[in-house]
């Protein structure tokens, strides 16, 4: 392996070889190359695509990751108790994203503190009324003005986090959070037509968040596919 005070002759002229001190760095950040992990103004680049994070779990999100799965649990099981453990779960993860760069996902956490606010007195009232947390189902004509609204809405937000912010994945950060406020909504209203959604949030967040060093909220996510999965069969015997 060649140092920094190597030299190699090329065609007649010496040159040296090796990585570039600090303070040539900070004296030519503007004639970085783009692929280089910096930018222009001094801050660190995301990583490049497909390239995997290894660091320590953060005590944080090992609470939140176990406050998502006794969450999404007694969701599937109709569980008015989900709802405690969300608010605990979204206002970790609001901190995890910002401190990530992931600006989408954690705006998306507020929002998902205001609904899941809702979705509680929506499900009390519904239980009150009948006994228990019914299960509703969209029509043909509901479920593609939701999926056009949801489209729309994707695209917006992506070039929004694109343009404005310096988002580490702004497009792919950008369509979670929309699906996933879109699944909320539908899942506060009892609607099974949410399960399918947070199926589609779960396989393209795991990736995402085993990109950026996330291991325990991949791995939680992992586990929301399941649970996922296992809701849409439950919900849909329920409605049956």
């Amino acid at each position: 392996m060649l140092s920094g005070a190597d030299r190699l002759e090329l065609g007649g002229a010496p040159i040296r070889v090796g990585w570039p001190s600090r303070q040539a760095l900070r004296c030519n950040k503007k004639t970085l190359p783009a692929f280089f992990p910096i930018r222009p103004d001094g801050t660190a680049r995301p990583a490049p695509l497909g390239a995997i994070s290894l660091r320590p779990v953060s005590p944080i999100e090992a609470v939140a990751t176990l406050l998502g799965i006794a969450n999404v649990t007694l969701v599937v099981r109709r569980s008015l108790w989900n709802y405690p453990f969300a608010l605990a779960m979204v206002s970790l993860y609001a901190w995890i994203f910002l401190r990530e760069r992931l600006y989408s996902d954690a705006l998306l956490q507020g929002f998902y503190f205001v609904v899941n606010g809702y979705g509680w007195w929506n499900w009390r009232q519904a239980k009150a009324s009948s006994g228990e947390v019914p299960v509703t189902r969209l029509g043909a004509r509901a479920r593609l003005i939701w999926g056009i609204g949801m489209a729309l809405a994707a695209l917006a937000w992506g070039a929004l986090m694109y343009r404005v912010t310096d988002a580490a994945y702004p497009w792919w950060d950008g369509t979670i959070a929309v699906i996933s406020i879109t699944a909320q909504l539908l899942q506060s209203r009892r609607a099974w037509e949410c399960w399918p959604l947070w199926i589609a949030v779960d396989l393209l967040a795991i990736p995402l968040f085993a990109v950026k060093g996330l291991w325990l909220t991949a791995g939680l996510y992992c586990l929301f596919l399941a649970l996922s999965v296992w809701g849409a069969i439950d919900w849909n015997r329920a409605r049956a």
